[in-house]
């Protein structure tokens, strides 16, 4: 099974957002001298603790680091886009770094009021987006009215960032699908997973693809890999209660702080549903969502303040998957 790893360009607290995006791209090398299959990058706009809004802009400035490793988006929200913009990008990175380039689909919208106006896109109906995604993928392949360039011997794969609706629409369409959050937690994940394997339309003779993502930490000690988690799930803890994501904080600091009884039951919630621990005690919870699933793909996806605890921890989940 492949493994790879996905990078939200987190910011943290005392470092500028310049820095987050350089982070990202040695996260990246690094990633490519442990050998895992892809390098994923996200789209977040005008998010505090996020600072890549571009992504295409961020994986160029990752192949001119790397040669081996799959590049992609994690995935690009396609109502934010025109479908011929997007199509041109990612057109553009695979001429730059050929045969390299993945292109991983959304349907979010901005994450507050104001930044929805400011992107033109109020809503996105499951509709409008399948309509998009077709567009997408016939300008990528050279098969619309209008030639998007440049173009390539080979068109950037496309997957889906999924649901229960868009793993209907992947499997109609042909196409890969990422699967991550709650999602993973439901009872009837695997059902999913088949029905879409079952209804699955080979497109340019595609075959289904499964991607799960986890947001995986791993430590010593379960003890210590909590304590990593705990700077993510203070960021959405305080995202819920002030409606900002923050940077990540370091644990240290969470703890001296006068958290109330909400908040603090939020974070052990949190502890306790995070994929963080030791390789012992992670690895049988992982094999079960992967066997359920019949993943083809692990997309890691962890966080953490401490950047050389974060580069050890994405050093051991491929000690314990690879």
């Amino acid at each position: 099974m492949r493994i790879s790893l996905l990078d939200r360009s987190r910011t943290r607290a005392g470092r500028g957002e310049q820095t987050a995006l350089a982070d990202s791209v040695e996260r990246a090398v690094a990633a490519e001298q442990h050998g895992y299959h892809r390098f994923w990058v996200a789209e977040h706009h005008t998010v505090p603790g996020i600072a890549s809004g571009a992504p295409a802009v961020l994986l160029a400035a990752i192949g001119q680091r790397t040669a081996r490793i799959r590049l992609g988006s994690g995935g690009v929200m396609l109502p934010n886009h025109r479908p011929l913009v997007v199509a041109e990008q990612f057109l553009m990175l695979e001429a730059l770094t050929p045969g390299r380039v993945d292109l991983g689909l959304g349907r979010s919208l901005g994450f507050t009021a104001p930044v929805r106006e400011a992107l033109g896109r109020l809503e996105a109906s499951p509709e409008e987006f399948a309509e998009e995604v077709g567009q997408v993928r016939d300008l990528l392949e050279g098969t619309a009215a209008l030639t998007a360039r440049p173009v390539a011997d080979e068109p950037p794969p496309l997957h889906l960032l999924a649901t229960g609706a868009g793993l209907d629409l992947a499997a109609r369409l042909g196409l890969g699908v990422v699967l991550g959050g709650p999602v993973l937690q439901a009872d009837d994940v695997g059902e999913r997973v088949a029905a879409y394997r079952r209804a699955f339309r080979p497109h340019r003779g595609s075959a289904p693809h499964v991607m799960i993502s986890m947001d995986l930490l791993l430590a010593d000690t379960d003890a210590e890999a909590r304590e990593l988690a705990l700077s993510e799930i203070w960021a959405l803890v305080r995202s819920r209660e002030t409606g900002a994501f923050p940077p990540l904080e370091d644990p240290d600091r969470i703890r001296e702080q006068d958290l109330t009884a909400r908040e603090r039951d939020r974070v052990e919630k949190g502890l306790a549903r995070a994929w963080a621990g030791s390789a012992a005690s992670l690895l049988p919870r992982v094999e079960r969502v992967l066997e359920a699933t019949g993943a083809d793909e692990l997309l890691a996806a962890g966080a953490t303040f401490d950047r050389a605890a974060l580069a050890d921890s994405d050093a051991r989940v491929m000690e314990m998957l690879g």
